[in-house]
C-alpha cells in the first residue's frame, strides 16, 4: 500500500480516508500539490523518505490515484534503477490509498522546489520534456541543508539508496524455515 497525501488545495478532488497504517514502499508517502507555473497547472508530487520530486500537466487530477505507478515508474527509470527494483516498488504501491498529509517538513520542501521551478523553465517556451529536466534539476537540490552533513538530503541519491536496500536486500533474505549457509 502507497498513501498519496493530497494538499487542501487539492483535496476536494481526491477524497481523503482516515488511516492507521503505514504504507509498505521503500520511498514512502507521495505528497502532492498543485503549482502553477507560467499559466500552466502542474502537480508537483514528492516522495517523503526520499524527497524524490516527480512533476506532471495537471490534467484529471481525480484519476492520480490510478496514475501514481505508471508516473512513479517512469520517474524511476529515469534515475536508471534496476528493473526488478521497480518492478518491487510498484508492487508496493498497491493499493493506493488517499490520506491527509503528515509531515510539516515534507511539505515545505514542496514550498521551496515550487518557488525553484519558474527559475528553471524559460516562459512560454517549455513543453513536457522539460519538465524531466527540472525533475532532475529538484532532484540534485540539498534538502534540509540546514542539518549536520550526514542529515542533509540529496534526492537523487537517496530514492535509489532507499530503493536498493530495501528490494535488494530483501531479496537476499531466505523464506522462513530455511538456513543460508555461506561457505
Amino acid at each position: 500500500m502507497v498513501i498519496l497525501r493530497p494538499t487542501r488545495k487539492l483535496r476536494s478532488f481526491l477524497p481523503t480516508a482516515a488511516v492507521s497504517a503505514c504504507g509498505d514502499t521503500a520511498l514512502g508517502d507521495w505528497y502532492v500539490n498543485r503549482v502553477v507555473v507560467d499559466r500552466q497547472p502542474l502537480l508537483l508530487l514528492v516522495s517523503s523518505a526520499s524527497l524524490l520530486p516527480l512533476l506532471v500537466p495537471a490534467r484529471d487530477v481525480r484519476a492520480l490515484p490510478n496514475r501514481l505507478s505508471a508516473l512513479v515508474e517512469s520517474r524511476l527509470q529515469q534515475c536508471e534503477i534496476e528493473p526488478q527494483v521497480i518492478a518491487r516498488e510498484l508492487q508496493a504501491m498497491q493499493p493506493v490509498v488517499v490520506a491527509p498529509t503528515a509531515d510539516r517538513s515534507v511539505l515545505g520542501i514542496m514550498v521551496d522546489f515550487a518557488k525553484t521551478i519558474p527559475y528553471y523553465l524559460e516562459p512560454e517556451r517549455w513543453a513536457g520534456e522539460a519538465l524531466a529536466v527540472v525533475e532532475e534539476r529538484l532532484a540534485e537540490t540539498p534538502c534540509y541543508a540546514g542539518l549536520s552533513d550526514d542529515r542533509v538530503i540529496f534526492p537523487n541519491r537517496k530514492a535509489p539508496e532507499l530503493l536498493r536496500s530495501k528490494w535488494l536486500a530483501s531479496k537476499l533474505q531466505a523464506p522462513s524455515g530455511v538456513k543460508i549457509i555461506v561457505h
